[in-house]
């Protein structure tokens, strides 16, 4: 009779089950988080020269170490996620002209031109030619800030809008921006170079358009005169060993393949 009113050992076990539930979640938070991710300056690769020891001197920043923001700052998946959706708090909106150009088959390339804010520090005319990331255009919110910046420091800068990713602009002819095609960076660069024939140029490159400035300059020696550099940001060099990265699910790599083939599948698709 004593047993049967002994109490029942659910209650401890319960217990044991909650405890084990929360450790299993600060696990996923601070494997997600990267919390234990130690803070190092980058890693850099280059040849020594004068134009490296320049750039080093100039740029103090390359060799400090990198503290990222409490908490966050540490997870690329959350750093991309606020960025991308959120931008700044307050995203800045610089003011340009759009410019159209007719392509040999029939499509426009468009691009929008922003007149520096102020003299540049040399005193000379310097404009950069930036090509956005895959599917972008000036009216993403990295590239608002980026042209900002370049025209508070007296920066006239160009922003390819790559072709199909503006919503308003109509395709004139059956093709849209592909992952190789030069033709529209090519034809901004040289219709900058006719309007401005006095100006310098500074080659910028984002993800995809890294990629694309670098093939551009590569293509024709000619497509070198009056570059002062060419400055490639977060570009992917291997499409193969991306391909091998994409298909991992390791720290939710695969996701990344939805999200990109969802966005081109809703451009092509404005575009039917």
């Amino acid at each position: 009779m004593s047993a049967m009113l002994e109490t029942p050992e659910l209650p401890a076990v319960f217990d044991g089950v909650k405890l084990a539930a929360v450790a299993a979640v600060l696990y996923v938070i601070v494997r997600c988080l990267n919390l234990k991710s130690p803070t190092a300056p980058p890693e850099l690769i280059y040849q020594d020269s004068a134009l490296a020891r320049f750039l080093l001197k100039s740029c103090p920043l390359l060799t400090k170490e990198y503290i990222p923001p409490l908490i966050w700052g540490k997870s690329g998946h959350i750093q991309t996620a606020l960025y991308g959706k959120m931008g700044r708090v307050r995203s800045p909106h610089p003011y340009g002209l759009r410019k159209y150009l007719t392509m040999p088959d029939g499509a426009t390339a468009t691009f929008d031109l922003f007149e520096p804010r102020s003299e540049h520090c040399i005193g000379e005319d310097v404009t950069m030619v930036i090509c956005p990331g895959i599917a972008n255009h000036s009216e993403k919110q990295y590239i608002r800030t980026f042209v900002d910046y370049a025209q508070k420091n007296g920066y006239r800068c160009a922003v390819l809008n790559h072709l199909g990713a503006l919503p308003n602009i109509e395709l004139t002819s059956p093709r849209m921006f592909t992952y190789g095609c030069t033709w529209e960076f090519s034809a901004m660069v040289n219709y900058i170079k006719k309007t401005y024939p006095q100006t310098q140029l500074v080659v910028v490159g984002f993800s995809l358009g890294g990629n694309i400035v670098c093939k551009y300059l590569g293509e024709n020696q000619a497509n070198q005169e009056r570059v002062l550099c060419c400055v490639s940001v977060c570009q992917g060099y291997s499409a193969l060993r991306a391909q091998e990265t994409f298909m991992q699910w390791d720290q939710c790599r695969r996701f990344y393949n939805f999200l990109m083939a969802d966005n081109m599948k809703k451009i092509i698709l404005s575009h039917r």
